[in-house]
């Protein structure tokens, strides 16, 4: 949700959107760098594309549109700007 929320967002620069939008099919794929039937690692790869292209989202958009956008808790908001 909050990828999707990011994309459409017209604060986000186009080159903070392109991260965004080749990770969504990614995510969405059975086909990953690392299996997901590789218990830990599996999951990990996916996060850690995740936290690439949130912080480049923060760069160049800022963590307030971040901040705006974000569905979830204020804990997890505070863990993801920490990255």
């Amino acid at each position: 949700m909050l990828l999707t929320r990011l994309v459409r967002d017209e604060r986000v620069p186009g080159r903070a959107k392109w991260p965004l939008l080749l990770l969504l099919p990614y995510l969405a794929s059975p086909i990953d760098l690392i299996p997901d039937f590789i218990p830990v690692l599996g999951q990990l790869d996916d996060a850690a594309f995740v936290a690439l292209a949130l912080r480049r989202v923060v760069r160049f958009a800022g963590p307030s549109v971040v901040t705006e956008v974000w569905p979830g808790s204020e804990r997890g908001l505070r863990f993801v700007l920490a990255l």
